[in-house]
């Protein structure tokens, strides 16, 4: 398995067994990765799993069906008891539209995706007695699953690929109106693509990669001021900083510092 790519993971020392499967370079314009956690806890023991999920939508297999989760505007909290394990695909902005399902749609929620002989498949894999092995499996069956879903991405489809990669690789990006410029189109353009294609606003998008970035940092470089990280993420000051971490994660960057290292 490939080194584990913790942005989003707001607390890593909190998580269970858990791996990220980087897609095949030919189907990168589908999806990101696939992850596969697993869990087998002790009785009357849970465990809190806080995500700061990507500003994506991600196709998910677990034992009692596949369901397709829309974008979230916030933190994802998940509380995780007993034994369990799911596989999901982090889509790219093109997978959606072949998938048939507008992601505004489902922002905040989710569908089910009724697809018995991938779920067989997938439960099958992962009871392997090698969960390495059973892992590898699984993700290799979705992997293929969204290879052979649906009809070719279409070109506007790919140009949302690139605006997402735009904004994720260029902390630079603060505003849409870069966005937009940079694309060689209008701002009214680059929020219909968003809003069609990942089911958020752009600036949404923009203030979400930023945000993984910040957290990332903070818990990673301890002896970097929050002043500092907000520069280098292209906030004017770090109080524009801390309005972003607030309304997003409902804490302060200190508080959130805090907070990780207590949980270490």
């Amino acid at each position: 398995m490939t080194e584990v790519d913790l942005r989003g993971v707001l607390y890593p020392s909190r998580l269970p067994s858990f791996h990220r499967e980087p897609a095949p370079e030919a189907l990168a314009h589908l999806l990101r990765w696939v992850w596969v956690p697993r869990w087998e806890l002790a009785p009357g023991q849970r465990l809190v799993e806080e995500i700061l999920p990507f500003p994506a939508s991600n196709l998910v297999v677990e034992p009692d069906g596949v369901t397709l989760y829309g974008p979230t505007t916030g933190v994802s909290t998940r509380v995780l008891e007993g034994s369990g394990w799911a596989v999901g695909a982090l889509l790219r902005p093109a997978s959606l539209s072949r998938l048939g399902t507008a992601p505004a749609s489902i922002r905040g929620g989710a569908c089910p995706v009724v697809d018995a002989d991938l779920h067989r498949r997938v439960v099958a894999a992962m009871e392997d007695a090698d969960a390495q092995e059973g892992g590898r499996r699984a993700a290799a069956l979705l992997i293929a699953w969204v290879a052979e879903c649906g009809e070719a991405a279409s070109s506007a489809a790919l140009v949302a690929n690139d605006m997402e990669d735009l904004i994720a690789t260029d902390r630079s990006i603060i505003r849409v109106e870069q966005v937009a410029e940079r694309l060689g189109t209008s701002v009214r353009s680059v929020q219909r693509m968003a809003e069609r294609f990942i089911g958020l606003p752009p600036l949404a998008v923009i203030r979400r990669y930023r945000l993984q970035e910040a957290a990332q940092r903070l818990r990673g470089e301890p002896g970097l001021s929050i002043a500092e990280v907000a520069a280098d993420l292209g906030y004017a000051d770090q109080a524009h900083l801390a309005s972003d971490f607030r309304t997003v994660l409902g804490l302060t960057p200190r508080d959130y510092r805090r907070r990780h290292d207590g949980a270490r």
